[in-house]
């Protein structure tokens, strides 16, 4: 094989390159484009002011409430965040308060039907019984 006939490819292949690293270069150093990927890689305010996947899930707790599968949901989203606070008269005998410190929200939880019965936000032993039942 002849170097000759390789020359044109090799060329074109050289000034790819050149041409792919000298662009790069010129970005990371050219201060108008810094400040272009400093704010395409911040997070919008409208981001920030949307709700948190946890404060999401939250809601829909709090919606579902009393209804069949509220447990599920508890598991699923929070598995390994809860702390148990008390037990205490309510549901179908007996229900669990469930802290998750990580939202400061306290959840009220009948194992008896799987519901949750009752949400409050802060470390809460006992629900009213009014609540609960």
């Amino acid at each position: 094989m002849n170097i000759k006939s390789l020359s044109p490819l090799l060329t074109s292949v050289a000034l790819a390159g050149f041409i792919g690293v000298g662009d790069v270069a010129v970005r990371s150093f050219s201060p108008q484009f810094q400040s272009v990927a400093i704010a395409e890689s911040m997070p919008s305010k409208t981001a920030q002011a949307e709700k948190t996947e946890a404060e999401k899930h939250i809601e829909i707790i709090t919606k579902n409430k009393g209804q069949i599968g509220g447990g599920d949901q508890l598991r699923r989203w929070f598995f390994g965040d809860l702390m148990p606070l008390g037990v205490q008269p309510g549901g179908a005998g007996m229900v669990v308060s469930l802290y998750n410190k990580a939202n400061d929200v306290t959840f009220s939880y009948c194992a008896t039907y799987d519901v949750v019965v009752a949400v409050k936000k802060g470390r809460v032993v006992t629900f009213p019984a009014k609540e609960v039942k």
